[in-house]
């Protein structure tokens, strides 16, 4: 007999977004350490931050030290996404649609500092627009599933308090 007070077990198209949430701190990391590692390690920090130096403009240590905090902060918040997913919390929704707003903010700020910084490039270069595209389409699709199906609502429940739930149709008329 099923139970209604069970949340309905991760399936679906949720196992598409189970995939992309365990993965989507991995592939942060390991973006983030090969970018941002060599910069400390080969002079190159150095050279944007050092007044002297030809390559220097002031807010090179702003942008690199805020885009370093970023993805450091959204990888954490990632990773307490797995849990959320995977104890289907009610706030993993929440969290999910926060992640990709302030993802779709982050891109192009980012890319108008660089812009600033390098007023003769481009400020949406063939990654930049790639990976606003890709989190554009992404949000466009699993956002709204997030918020309105059915599915993702009977899943992420746990946690819930009792004025958050939607009551139950009673199987007793009063």
């Amino acid at each position: 007999m099923d139970n209604q007070n069970e949340p309905t077990k991760l399936g679906g198209w949720l196992i598409l977004v189970g995939f992309g949430v365990v993965l989507s701190p991995i592939y942060l990391l390991i973006t983030s350490a090969t970018t941002y590692f060599p910069i400390f390690g080969d002079g190159t920090w150095e050279a944007v931050t050092t007044i002297s130096s030809e390559f220097y403009h002031p807010l090179w240590g702003p942008l690199l030290l805020g885009e370093i905090l970023f993805n450091f902060g959204k990888a954490i918040v990632l990773i307490f996404m797995i849990y959320l997913f995977f104890s289907r919390d009610y706030l993993f929704p929440r969290f999910y649609t926060g992640v990709i707003v302030a993802t779709l903010i982050f891109i192009p700020l980012d890319a108008w500092m660089v812009k600033i910084i390098l007023p003769y490039e481009p400020m949406f270069d063939l990654e930049t627009t790639s990976t606003f595209i890709t989190t554009l389409v992404s949000g466009l699709i699993w956002v709204p599933y997030m918020l309105f199906s059915q599915r993702a609502k009977a899943t992420f429940v746990r946690r819930k308090t009792g004025s958050e739930i939607q009551p139950q149709e009673s199987a007793f008329p009063d």
